[in-house]
């Protein structure tokens, strides 16, 4: 027996309202934390001319903030133990190439000291990092 009424047959409608609900939601709060997830040193790099280099390798890369203050990568060093800790990173590396970034108001001795150091703890290869003259650092 067949039965003649309509109850039995499925909604073929989804209701996408709540789907949509929960994606705003999602998506405000991604917006809102994205900006926090940023991180690093800051630092007023000096301009130059020279054209960006290219490279897909990982980089280590050493700054000094505005008042001095040597990192490594985002870890605070100091600049005594600048030395020891850099020679124990680079064992780890093939290539022992390193990049200086530098706050354009540090003084010149205390650039001139770290890139000492950072020679001594065998780096093949030091490049510094500025942004182009046209640039403006955000």
């Amino acid at each position: 027996m067949q039965s003649g009424s309509n109850h039995d047959q499925f909604m073929s409608e989804i209701n996408v309202t709540p789907f949509v609900d929960v994606m705003l939601v999602l998506l405000i709060i991604f917006m809102v934390t994205a900006p926090m997830l940023v991180q690093g040193v800051d630092v007023d790099l000096p301009k130059a001319t020279s054209k960006a280099l290219k490279g897909s390798e990982e980089r280590l890369i050493i700054s000094i903030d505005n008042e001095s203050n040597v990192f490594i990568n985002e870890q605070v060093v100091s600049i005594e133990f600048l030395t020891q800790k850099l020679g124990a990173i680079l064992e780890n590396f093939d290539k022992k190439n390193v990049y200086l970034r530098s706050d354009q108001k540090v003084p010149y001795g205390v650039v001139v000291n770290v890139i000492s150091k950072i020679k001594k703890a065998g780096v093949d290869s030091l490049g510094m990092i500025t942004l182009p003259e046209n640039e403006e650092e955000s």
